[in-house]
């Protein structure tokens, strides 16, 4: 008896290999649109990674439009004079933590097209969120030229070791007393906790610092620093800050009391701002969030500088949104050794805050 076996008509093969066919130019057809698409529109078109990997030029990009974003909306609000402010809550030292309605619109537009763009990314930010209050934004996915100039191949990164830390107004207190030298909007990105994206925009002058490890910034260390180092502080501690700068660093040591962690920051690099003050070192005493400090951190570590605890650990930017040992900044001097000085002062100083 003769095998059994599969026949196929001719014109069940002419239909097989019509289908076979129609893949292959799908296959092809989409590959092609692909490549011509990037082709014509350059940086825009880039093919998108798996959705498991991020370019970081793409987040610093749009941290970099969120920041102006936000920051439109601090304006507008402030030179309306309609801040709508009001008590949300209180500091560890009974101060009134307030809010507006600047940090609360600016909050909608940065917080929304990060999450539009990325939405698998963990995002904290400062202000609470309603869940049926979204914002409609958008990112084009252009990257600007002077970012890709800089870093002109693509950086990935695992989404799932990514942390992005917003501050939509940084000093608030000083926002409703009209001091607008001192607010900014921040955005940073952590990697694994590291700090390696920072953005820190000043909404009234239109100044935006950025930086990423490794790679650079758009702002640089100025060239020198004074050996009995002016130091920078909160407005509202500058008292306490001074007798042991002045146990530490001598009686000729210079207080500039300033409100902001992102004016702090900026007050130690070559800022072309004429309302920017400038200082050697940044202290801080007491417990500060990380979505007021991550961006400064990033990008002071992009040009060589240091932000760490009193103490001298490097702070992790995951978990707890606070930090818990104080806040110690420098560039274009010794760190080590700046703790090494306060290292007997510490607990002076931590006792001091919380009175």
């Amino acid at each position: 008896m003769a095998p059994m076996g599969i026949r196929l008509s001719p014109l069940g093969i002419g239909v097989f290999c019509l289908l076979g066919v129609g893949v292959l130019y799908h296959l092809y057809t989409g590959s092609l649109s692909s490549r011509v698409a990037a082709f014509l529109l350059g940086e825009r078109a880039s093919v998108p990674a798996a959705a498991s990997r991020v370019d970081l030029r793409e987040l610093l990009a749009v941290s970099m439009l969120a920041a102006a974003r936000g920051g439109e909306e601090v304006k507008r609000v402030r030179e309306s004079n309609v801040l709508n402010e009001k008590v949300k809550s209180k500091t560890r030292e009974g101060a009134d933590e307030r809010m507006t309605v600047g940090d609360q619109l600016s909050n909608l537009q940065m917080y929304y097209l990060i999450r539009n763009t990325f939405p698998n990314l963990q995002i904290n930010t400062e202000e609470y969120l309603e869940p049926d209050n979204q914002e409609p934004v958008f990112w084009d996915r252009t990257i600007p030229s002077q970012i890709s100039k800089l870093i002109p191949q693509r950086q990935e990164v695992p989404a799932e070791s990514i942390t992005i830390w917003i501050d939509p107004l940084d000093a608030t207190q000083e926002y409703t007393e009209n001091l607008r030298q001192y607010v900014t909007t921040m955005v940073c990105v952590a990697v694994d906790g590291k700090p390696v994206i920072g953005v820190i925009h000043k909404p009234f002058s239109g100044y935006t610092a950025w930086g990423m490890v490794n790679f650079g910034s758009n702002v640089k260390a100025r060239d020198s620093y004074s050996k009995t180092p002016r130091l920078i502080v909160s407005r509202s501690h500058a008292g306490k800050v001074k007798d042991v700068a002045w146990k530490t660093f001598g009686n000729e040591t210079d207080i500039i009391p300033a409100g902001g962690a992102g004016y702090k920051v900026l007050s130690l690099l070559e800022v072309t701002d004429d309302k920017q003050e400038q200082a050697d070192v940044y202290i801080h005493t007491t417990y500060i969030k990380k979505w007021d400090i991550c961006a400064g951190n990033a990008l002071l570590h992009a040009l060589g500088g240091h932000m760490t605890t009193l103490k001298g650990e490097e702070i992790i930017y995951t978990g707890s949104d606070g930090n818990e040992g104080g806040l110690l900044a420098s560039i274009g001097v010794d760190h080590s050794e700046l703790v090494k000085k306060l290292s007997d002062k510490v607990p002076y100083l931590e006792k001091s805050s919380h009175k």
